[in-house]
């Protein structure tokens, strides 16, 4: 197991910085550090498939390794975690499932699977880390980098309605409801909401916070892809937090929303974002978001902007932003390990675990890009019509 480890450390580290780790070959045994230096964190070896996953020094099977607890990670996971091209990712046949059940069951039944799989867990999972005031699954804006994710959060609905200039009356359409976090805020403030959503739980859970919060008669949530969606109405604005990533098709997206949305009305929208769609690993296509992910291509997105008719307002990288939430998800699921274990089982936590911090060092790193942007649909008159 070590001398692959040795002979792949010295080719990775041989033009960066080296990070010294350990590897201990059992709970209690001996450590061999890696590298010059106290280890930054140790991993250590609980079965021997564990020894097996290493020694390949395939990154999936190091991940499957972790998530089966043949192995545990002590120490900086996050720094862990930036190295995480240490190991190869090479797996072709994993990347062509990602798009074969699409074509077998089509997009939209495609799309209503892979969302459940990630979204239908427990709610009272999710919110053992998100921030307690909006319950919001998408990054927050922080005015610095210690403010309470709370506060971020706030800021980042103040700045969605800001955005898109809606007023109580005004009939704003959602896109992914997620835990209410826009549209409890929204309809407090005397804007009415339509919601849509694919997971089951979620929608559960929304139409008990609005019974709840006496808001029935200002939000509503509807089960449905927003292809499918046909409204009695168009809305003054579209709100999209973190779903364009799960709508690749942009050109239908935004022939969509010209559809949905009133002339003269905006478009919200945020996203994590790749240079490549190709890059995301086999870990987060198998185990966080099965077949259902592409985060966004920007270059590709405003291709499209520019033969809709829509006008691009503004664009903000949130990259930043992203990095800070991830990392404040991370530290909140750790504090809350024996509440998650307790009622959820080891191997969700662990699942979490690599995604929230991989996904704090894959945006520090720049490996993913976040952004925020507004939309407008001119009225006629403004296209000369």
């Amino acid at each position: 197991m070590i001398a692959p480890l040795e002979r792949r450390y010295q080719k990775f580290f041989a033009d960066r910085p080296a990070v010294p780790f350990a590897v201990a070959a059992g709970p209690g045994a001996p450590a061999h550090t890696l590298g010059n230096g106290d280890p930054v964190f140790t991993i250590t070896v609980t079965d021997a498939r564990g020894a097996k996953a290493l020694a390949g020094l395939d990154q999936f099977g190091v991940a499957v390794a972790y998530l089966q607890g043949w192995l545990d990670v002590d120490g900086d996971l996050a720094t862990a975690l930036k190295m995480r091209k240490f190991f190869h990712d090479i797996h072709p046949i994993a990347w062509v499932s990602q798009f074969t059940p699409a074509l077998v069951r089509g997009r939209r039944e495609h799309d209503r699977r892979s969302i459940a799989a990630h979204y239908d867990e427990d709610s009272e999972f999710f919110l053992t880390f998100l921030d307690t005031r909006h319950r919001c699954y998408t990054e927050g804006v922080f005015a610095y980098d210690d403010e309470p994710l709370e506060d971020a959060m706030t800021r980042k609905m103040e700045l969605a309605v800001e955005a898109i200039g809606v007023k109580p009356g005004d009939h704003v359409l959602e896109v992914g409801g997620g835990w209410g976090a826009f549209s409890e805020y929204a309809a407090k403030r005397g804007i009415q909401v339509t919601t849509l959503t694919l997971a089951k739980e979620s929608e559960n859970y929304l139409n008990g916070l609005f019974e709840r919060e006496g808001l029935t008669g200002t939000a509503r949530v509807v089960r449905e892809h927003i292809f499918n969606y046909r409204a009695p109405q168009r809305y003054d604005a579209i709100v999209n937090m973190g779903v364009t990533e799960h709508l690749p098709d942009y050109r239908t997206t935004l022939r969509k929303y010209a559809e949905l949305v009133k002339p003269g009305g905006s478009v919200y929208l945020d996203a994590l974002g790749m240079r490549n769609k190709h890059r995301i690993s086999t870990f987060m296509s198998r185990y966080v978001y099965p077949g259902g992910q592409s985060p966004l291509l920007l270059h590709q997105y405003l291709r499209e902007v520019a033969r809709s008719p829509f006008e691009l307002i503004s664009i903000q990288d949130d990259r930043h932003n992203y990095h800070l939430t991830c990392k404040r998800w991370a530290q909140r699921l750790d504090a809350a390990r024996d509440e998650v274990v307790k009622n959820w089982g080891e191997p969700l936590y662990r699942r979490f675990r690599l995604f929230l911090w991989g996904s704090a060092a894959g945006f520090d790193m720049g490996l993913v890009q976040a952004y925020r942007w507004v939309l407008k649909l001119p009225v006629p008159d403004q296209l000369g019509a």
